[in-house]
Order: C-alpha cells, then structure tokens, then sequence
C-alpha cells in the first residue's frame, strides 16, 4: 500500500431544491389556494476520523466529491426531499486546510472526529409562502440556493507520543525494529527509509506507546532539501523527542547541530519539544572514544546523552526507561482542562459502529 499523506480535494455540497408554483384543485375547496412546497435542503460534506485507514490513498485518483442536490417542492405543500450527505472516511491524525485561503479548518485525531467541510443549499420556498390579503393567489417561488464549493487540502500526520530524529544511516530503523515489531526497510546506504514508520513499544506493565522513525534529515531541510521537508511535520504530535546520533560518523557533534538548526528553522515549537539525546552504534566505538564523544555532545546538548546500539541492544534498558520516566514527568506537568470537551460546541456526525469496520487492503 502506497503512503500518501499530502493530497488535494475538491468539495461540493449539494444544491436546495427549487420551490414550486402550484395551486390546489380538491373537491369541496372551492377557493382552492397556493400549495407549492418548499425545496428539499442540499447534502453537506462532513469529513470523520476512521483508525482502520493509515493513509490518503483513497483521495490520489479522485479529486472531486459532490453531495446529493435536494429535490424540487411538490404540491399539497409538499417539501422536497433533501440531499444525502457525503461522508469521507480520513485517517485519524488528519489536518484539514483550505488550499485556496490556507485557513486551518481543523485536526481529526481520534475515532469518530468530524467537520463538516461544505455545508448543503438551502431549499427555495414554494408559493404558498408568498400568501398574502394582498396577493391571494401568488405565483412566485425561490429558486433553491447553491451549496458550498471549497478547495481543501489533506496532511496527515502520524500521531505518535515519541518521535526518532536523526542524520541519514543514524540507526533509526535498526532502533525502532528491535524496540518494537515494526519491519522498517534497513539497509546500509543513506535514505532507506522513504516513508515514516511507526511501532508500539511495550513497558513491562503490559502499557504501549507509539514510536515514530522519521526518515533521515540533512541541512536545508526545513527548506525542502532531502526528505526532511515532507516528513518533518509527523513529529509535530510527538511528546518528546529521540536524537538518534551515529557514533561512527567523522563529525558526530557537527551532526547533532545541525539537526538542531532544522528543527528551529522550521518552527512550530520542534526545537523546544523535549529531548532525549542517544549515541547509537557504540559497538564499533573504543572506550576512549566513547568518552570524548559523550563529553562533546552533553557540551553540546546541555543534558545526559546515553550510550546505545540497537544492533547488540546494548544500553537499550536504561534507554528505555529515560524515555518512561520523561513520559511520566511530562504528564505530571501537563495542565488539566478547565472545560469538559463534551461541553465544547464541535460540529459532529452521527455515525453508525459498522462505519468503523475493518476493510479490504488496497493494492497498488
């Protein structure tokens, strides 16, 4: 299955129906009367959170969806049905834009989040609205009115609590495949990792948290050299932060620095989210230079820097318990919310439990 998490969409609610000019014609009425029924309402375009997907790979080859248009008023004041409304299933973790304005419409993050995206006409008014002492017998009715049209635009965003950064061929893959039961693509050249992975890394009480291997980041990142551009903002739901540097590089600290300018660079508060800083590869490290390393990066970095190699597991213990013990510290720092969410006025869909159901892969 592709991973595509970047796609471009166009949206069309349905429009109203049209009112209707009629009069009634019943026996034993003889004043008869205007009895044109108003226009059905047009459906409404609501995007809902769906856990089964991981991808946007529905959205590539179709970029135009429409809802159902509302039928015309009938007689005997008779109201037109009303447009079915269109619900796209997203991947939980989605952030929706408008791609014409760049407004931030909203973030699906959990089952059964929704927005409605493009809001239904409304139904036009038949003649019997337009009844009046002055005009007994009107023949005039609205048209119905257009629906909404917008330009969105899809980013998906992986939503994981912990995120691995580091160079090019840094271990990042190796780490996450022996922390959990992702099978990332590991191979001994740059740039293996295409794609962000992602794996549940278990505590001993049973408890999983969800890590992500952010592909390779090289200088000028932030500015859309390499791969870092594309995948940078998966870490932008992470709590806290892995710095994955390889002790084999000729130039580890200048390494460290660098990834540290890309996550200012780019913003969105990457370069403040706490970090863990980790020197992987130390198999093939003498002690002597072990010791340099780790004095120059905690120069560097201001804080501990653990030693570690995922291909041995060596150190991976004490590692994993500096990443528990900072969950741990970021929860009890984390505020409680002053307002209930189900108190919050969210626009949500009510949708049936079978819309949840695990669904046939799609092939390439």
């Amino acid at each position: 299955m592709q991973f595509i998490d970047q796609v471009k969409i166009n949206v069309q609610a349905g429009d109203g129906g049209d009112g209707l000019v009629t009069f009634r014609r019943e026996k034993f009425v003889p004043t008869g009367g205007p009895s044109g029924g108003n226009g059905g309402n047009g459906g409404s375009v609501h995007l809902v959170a769906n856990p089964q997907l991981q991808t946007l790979l529905d959205f590539k080859f179709k970029q135009l969806y429409k809802a159902e248009t509302g039928e015309r008023g009938g007689p005997k004041g008779m109201t037109g049905a009303c447009g079915e409304d269109l619900i796209l299933q997203v991947p939980c973790g989605t952030s929706v834009y408008n791609d014409v304005t760049g407004a931030f419409l909203g973030d699906l993050l959990i089952k059964g989040d929704s927005i409605m995206v493009a809001k239904g006409g409304k139904g036009g008014l038949g003649n019997k609205h337009f009844l009046s002492n002055s005009n007994r017998a009107p023949e005039t009715c609205l048209p119905g009115m257009r629906g909404e049209e917008f330009s969105l635009r899809f980013e998906l965003k992986l939503i994981a609590e912990v995120g691995i950064l580091g160079m090019p061929n840094a271990g990042k893959s190796t780490l996450i495949s022996v922390l959990s039961s992702a099978k990332p693509k590991i191979a001994d050249y740059p740039f293996t990792t295409l794609v962000p992975n992602l794996g549940v890394v278990r505590k001993d009480t049973g408890d999983g948290t969800v890590f992500a291997d952010i592909p390779g980041l090289i200088e000028g990142a932030h500015e859309g050299i390499g791969l870092g551009h594309d995948f940078l903002r998966h870490v932008e739901r992470t709590r806290l932060l892995i710095h994955l540097v390889d002790g084999t590089d000729p130039n580890p600290v200048e390494n460290y620095t660098t990834i540290q300018r890309e996550l200012k660079s780019y913003g969105r508060h990457l370069y403040d989210r706490p970090q863990i800083v980790a020197i992987n590869k130390i198999d093939s490290l003498d002690q002597d230079l072990r010791e340099i390393l780790v004095e120059e990066l905690q120069e560097a970095c201001g804080s501990e820097v653990l030693l570690v190699s995922a291909v041995t597991k060596t150190g991976l213990k004490p590692f994993l318990q500096k990443v528990w013990d900072k969950l741990n510290e970021l929860d009890a720092q984390a505020p409680k919310p002053v307002v209930d969410a189900d108190d919050l006025p969210i626009d949500r869909v009510d949708l049936p439990e079978s819309l949840f159901a695990p669904q046939a892969p799609v092939s390439n």
